[in-house]
This record gives C-alpha cells, structure tokens and sequence, in this order.
C-alpha cells in the first residue's frame, strides 16, 4: 500500500471512531534523524480504549506512544515525544535502529 493511502486509510478510521462518539488523538513524526523506521509524516490514531492503527515506527515505539496518546486523551494537552538512541528509554522501548524520531500526539475533535 502506497503511503498517501495509508493515510487516508488511517484517517478514515479517525474519523470512523469520531463519528461513533470516540475521543481520539492522533500522533504523527514529524522529524527523523539516521535509521528511523517510518518517514515524517506517518501516522498512528488511537481511542480511549487503547485501540489503535498506522505506524509511527514500524512497531519499536508504538506502546509508548499509545501510553502518552492516553495521556493527550485525558488532559486535551497535545505533547512531543522523541525516541532514539541517545534516549535512555530508547532500547527500553525498542528503538535499536540507531535512528531518532519526533512524534507530534495531539486529540481530535
């Protein structure tokens, strides 16, 4: 699957969950450095369950970004993650491609 259908696949599932009456967020790189896993502008859309679909980085990071998407979720306050491998949590949370990434989490709606 080409990107732009990606995207517009995971934005039809945004908007999908919005419409069933889900909060939603959703979180996008939007800068890399070295191996990074996914190219800016991939996206990763999460629920208030915890559901989510996309790919922020080929699957390294994802938990982490769910657990801060938790977080967006509740306070409405978006936030800037940065995973890689200067990052003391980056080998915790799988980052071992030797790249760096900025992901932007943000609610919908």
């Amino acid at each position: 699957m080409n990107e732009q259908a990606q995207l517009n696949d995971e934005l039809i599932i945004a908007e999908t969950w919005m419409k069933a009456g889900k909060e939603v967020a959703i979180a996008t790189v939007v800068s890399t450095w070295g191996s990074a896993p996914r190219p800016s502008g991939s996206h990763l859309v999460i629920d208030e369950e915890g559901n989510f679909e996309g790919s922020v980085s080929g699957g390294c990071v994802e938990s982490a970004v769910v657990a801060e998407a938790m977080d967006v979720l509740t306070t409405g306050e978006p936030k800037m993650l940065e995973f890689g491998v200067a990052d003391e949590t980056a080998f915790e949370v799988g980052l071992s491609c030797g790249g760096n990434i900025r992901v932007y989490v943000e609610r919908l709606g």
